[in-house]
């Protein structure tokens, strides 16, 4: 029933996000474009239209399965889409309150752990997991009260760290996704594919609009969103694994953060002409402006983006070669 919800969620997100773009800037929901001369002002929040037609899909899927297919499996899916919810609601908490007075780091995890419950109270996913080295661990009741809630709060606010350029965040949620929905379909995991699929729908129907330049900034209402649904397409697919490694440049990204004490800003010196330069490394964004400074002089925000869409791609493929 994919080919009926997905564009559902398509031409939802679009047409939402188009009129959310001319709506926004009414009401004050502008954010600086901080790579661009000038730093024009964008409407800011689009997650709550991507968040609108990744919903209306879902339910769409969900009403054809129950009333054309006779099909009442779909507790864990309205599990993941209270997640969702959850996560895109405090969002909006976090990008009104601007993202130098909004929630404070250690608050963040701590509001996604309520996010993370309607996935726990279900008993999610499946207790055993194959770990490297180890093999296959039992983890039993620890499981939903420890591995479900340590995937949503991490892959949650992992997605949002990897961010502050036109395209990234959406890029990266496009591949991830992809990578996610394929190996749901190999594997036979129908709710895991159909939320990927879906998701990946509304996320190239917002990143027509959030492709540089862009027209439209995401915010954490996306990040955490995306984020979150990543985490519960892990778990119900029993594909954490894969999941884990496409989470590797994210894990990077971390690491490098911590060395400036989770201080720094991922974004770049801008320069009269539009190029880009780091004063030092402190986030995954920085590194790759330092690589493409050696390789090609200089380096814009386009550039920037596609070099990390390329990196999660890689990783992307290797994640799929070795686990499927």
């Amino acid at each position: 029933m994919l080919y009926i919800s997905v564009p559902v969620s398509v031409a939802a997100t679009w047409i939402a996000t188009w009129k959310w773009i001319r709506k926004a800037p009414e009401v004050g929901l502008l954010g600086w474009d901080m790579h661009k001369p000038g730093r024009p002002k964008v409407p800011e929040m689009g997650g709550v239209p991507l968040v609108f037609g990744f919903v209306l899909g879902v339910l769409v899927y969900i009403g054809i399965e129950t009333f054309y297919l006779n099909s009442y499996r779909y507790t864990p899916i309205l599990a993941a889409l209270c997640t969702v919810l959850m996560a895109c609601i405090i969002g909006i908490m976090d990008d009104i309150l601007g993202w130098k007075a909004g929630l404070r780091q250690w608050q963040k995890p701590m509001f996604m752990l309520f996010a993370a419950m309607p996935m726990m109270v279900i008993n999610a996913g499946h207790t055993t997991m194959s770990l490297p080295l180890i093999g296959r661990v039992d983890w039993g009741i620890l499981y939903p009260l420890v591995i479900i809630p340590i995937g949503v709060v991490g892959a949650s606010n992992a997605f949002n760290m990897v961010a502050g350029y036109n395209g990234l965040e959406a890029g990266m949620g496009v591949i991830i996704f992809a990578a996610l929905g394929y190996a749901g379909l190999v594997m036979g995991k129908t709710s895991a594919a159909a939320l990927s699929i879906i998701m990946l729908g509304s996320l190239l129907a917002f990143l027509y609009f959030n492709r540089y330049p862009a027209r439209v900034f995401p915010g954490d209402t996306m990040t955490y969103s995306v984020g979150a649904l990543a985490a519960c397409v892990a778990i119900l697919g029993d594909i954490e694994k894969i999941a884990v490694t496409l989470f590797i440049p994210y894990a990077i990204d971390f690491f490098m953060q911590a060395r400036g004490r989770f201080g720094k800003e991922a974004f770049a010196n801008l320069g009269d002409d539009g190029s880009l330069s780091q004063s030092g490394i402190y986030h995954l964004t920085h590194l790759a402006i330092a690589l493409l400074r050696r390789l090609k002089g200089r380096v814009y925000e386009r550039d920037v983006v596609l070099f990390m869409w390329g990196v999660e791609a890689v990783v992307a493929m290797l994640s799929i070669y070795a686990y499927l």
